[in-house]
């Protein structure tokens, strides 16, 4: 091999060394870079806590990490040993089952938000329903579905089902549901056209624009509306309680009614 071979073949063993290198230390920064908590929250929950996060994480803290589903499906993730540091439920029942399962930190939990339940239609809909007893749901639904979150697990579901037994039409619908594995989902069945009509939370409906409210169950037809928040026994992240003392805090509240939801008293 020549010299000038030779030559080009170290300079280029040293430069492919330094990009190595260079790859290496980028990722070791990654990965000592430090990470928010991670938050379990209940899929209503989405816009206003991916909210929270980014005010949070402008203060210069490490963002949150944010996982959202159904509270029923969370609770079992955490049950089963998934790794978190807070949940936020949209009841107190599935909080309660992780409370009895010794799962969550004493003297954490506390009521975060409350919320309303509402009859959503497609936003062209002219349908307007007074949800009283006997109103006439089967009706309005024509030959469609009633989207629905799952009714014997999920929050909103049991809420629907709640205030649909409570006004004397539930058996009017139970076999024409469109069940969603959340309300989330449910709502989407609805702007996409899936389903005429179905049942959400109100600040579900005020953030999809292809929706409106059709009409508004009235508070004494379900449990009241509260989303819970603990830190969990489990969770290692040393900003979990800041964050969580952020959200209760005045400014948390602030953002959470601008996104439609009461407060927590």
């Amino acid at each position: 091999m020549s010299h000038i071979v030779r030559s080009w073949a170290i300079a280029l063993s040293a430069v492919l060394v330094a990009l190595l290198l260079a790859a290496a230390w980028r990722s070791g920064a990654r990965e000592a870079a430090p990470t928010g908590p991670i938050v379990l929250a209940a899929a209503s929950m989405h816009d206003a806590l991916e909210d929270a996060a980014d005010v949070w994480a402008v203060r210069g803290h490490p963002r949150p990490v944010l996982s959202f589903a159904a509270s029923s499906a969370l609770a079992r993730q955490i049950e089963a040993g998934a790794p978190a540091d807070i949940f936020v439920s949209a009841d107190e029942d599935w909080m309660d089952v992780l409370e009895r399962a010794d799962l969550l930190r004493r003297d954490t939990r506390a009521v975060l938000a409350t919320n309303r339940l509402v009859i959503v239609a497609s936003a062209g809909s002219g349908v307007s329903l007074t949800p009283n007893p006997g109103f006439p749901l089967a009706e309005a639904l024509g030959a469609g579905r009633l989207a629905v979150a799952e009714t014997e697990t999920v929050p909103a579901g049991r809420y629907a089902r709640a205030a649909l037994v409570r006004l004397g039409v539930w058996d009017d619908v139970a076999d024409r549901l469109a069940p969603a594995e959340n309300v989330r989902a449910a709502l989407q069945l609805v702007a996409r056209g899936a389903a005429p009509l179905g049942i959400a939370y109100a600040t579900d409906a005020a953030s999809e624009p292809a929706v409106r409210i059709a009409g508004t169950f009235p508070p004494g037809s379900h449990s009241p509306i509260r989303y819970p928040v603990a830190l969990l026994k489990g969770g290692t992240n040393a900003e979990a309680e800041a964050f969580q003392r952020f959200l209760l805090s005045d400014e948390g509240a602030a953002i959470f009614a601008r996104h439609g939801f009461g407060p927590a008293g």
